[in-house]
């Protein structure tokens, strides 16, 4: 295989003009109130979620025409953070101006916050571990990584395209896996694709060179420094750093929120402020909500640092999505029509996708560790991975957590 062509990036010019019709009148309420229903019923992740706002917004209502919404999807899937969520702040602005647009933002993401932080609070209440519940919970655990697992496939197939970007999501997993940041190989990813579709392999030779020649010297110079940061801050889990951390997994969200799951694995179980088996908890209770998935850092930050901890972690994660329609609504479609731009994010998300698969062996690892019996576990995880796969379902993960409860409950009980 050739490398990339940069013409492959350029879009298919438009036959027609999208309507520009506004929105039906409506009072600042009412739009709040429409989007509020839309994350009362925001059940099976993005993909429902979309479908559900394109059958009432665009196929019934005309909010907008087929074909810009199309187009719009398209900006918003470049683009990091939630896609529901980010569409849901662009019509807003559409029918109300940007007020409306943080209104519509806010009511779609309100409920599954509710509810998110009514369970955080609950699961501080529950003795888990030593009860039946903590059997439960591994049950859980178990078949939270086939979700994930079943969801770096789904986000690799429409990512991984080609050969290069299979080479630069596997050389990012395996520099995780080797303690390299991502703050490394993310934009040496993302710039090195740039240049392949260009043609420019030279370029992409010595950019790959340079990023593994930093990676070298920040291992041997600047990781005592990091270390000792680290044990500073490991116990200080500060509002403002609670809050960064949340924007930073906002800020790189790319394909999904999944692919936030090692961004904010890494600050919260890394410097101290959870363990891996909470961070488990937290994406199963993200996953019966009616709520984007990365809702669950709405726990994280709960658990690192009480009901301010959650609000400023929610805070910063949400933040990207609403700031890039409201700042730059009226250029976001161009983000389509460049080809190195896209190229660039491409790249990234290849990468990103590699640290998802890192972050998954790590957390496998983990729970392998934990159940009582490795076979029962795996037993678990093979049938959840078998149902996500079979059953193409909106509920279907909120029967796969539900179920792998019960399980884990019939199992692990008398084994703890």
């Amino acid at each position: 295989m050739n490398a990339p062509d940069e013409a492959s990036y350029r879009p298919s010019a438009a036959t027609e003009t999208p309507s520009d019709l506004p929105p039906p009148p409506m009072s600042y309420l009412q739009l709040f109130v429409r989007f509020l229903k839309f994350g009362l019923l925001a059940w099976g992740g993005p993909v429902a979620q979309i479908g559900m706002l394109r059958r009432e917004l665009v196929d019934e209502e005309r909010w907008i025409s087929s074909k810009r919404f199309n187009k719009l999807l398209a900006v918003m899937q470049v683009l990091p953070g939630p896609e529901a969520h980010e569409i849901c702040v662009h019509l807003g602005i559409r029918a109300k101006g940007r007020l409306g647009g943080v209104l519509a933002g806010l009511g779609f993401m309100l409920p599954g916050f509710l509810l998110m932080f009514a369970l955080s609070w609950l699961y501080f209440q529950i003795d888990i571990v030593g009860t039946t519940l903590g059997a439960a919970f591994l049950g859980v655990q178990t078949a939270v990584i086939a979700l994930i697992v079943r969801a770096v496939h789904r986000i690799g197939e429409h990512i991984l395209l080609d050969r290069w970007l299979w080479a630069i999501a596997i050389v990012c997993a395996l520099a995780a896996m080797g303690g390299v940041d991502f703050w490394i190989t993310l934009p040496a990813g993302g710039l090195v694709y740039a240049l392949l579709v260009l043609n420019r392999h030279a370029l992409a030779l010595l950019m790959t060179l340079a990023a593994v020649a930093l990676a070298t010297a920040v291992a041997f110079w600047a990781a005592p420094a990091t270390k000792l940061v680290e044990t500073l801050v490991q116990s200080q889990a500060s509002v403002l750093l609670i809050f960064v951390s949340g924007l930073k997994a906002g800020l790189l969200t790319f394909g999904g929120a999944y692919t936030a799951i090692p961004f904010v694995r890494n600050d919260s179980v890394g410097r101290g402020w959870m363990t891996d088996g909470q961070f488990l908890d937290g994406l199963a209770l993200s996953g019966v909500l009616p709520a984007p998935l990365i809702i669950f850092a709405t726990f994280v930050g709960y658990v690192a640092g009480g009901p301010v901890g959650a609000v400023a972690m929610t805070v910063g994660v949400f933040l990207p999505a609403f700031a890039f329609s409201l700042i730059f609504y009226d250029r976001l479609e161009a983000i389509v029509e460049n080809k190195r731009l896209h190229a660039f994010f491409d790249g990234v998300a290849a990468g990103v996708v590699g640290l998802i698969g890192a972050t998954t062996i790590d957390l496998a690892q983990v729970t392998a560790e934990r159940v009582p019996s490795l076979t029962e576990g795996l037993s678990i995880f093979a049938a959840a991975l078998a149902f996500l796969y079979i059953w193409k379902n909106k509920l279907n993960v909120v029967i796969v957590i539900l179920a792998a409860a019960v399980t884990g409950w019939l199992l692990f009980q008398s084994q703890g």
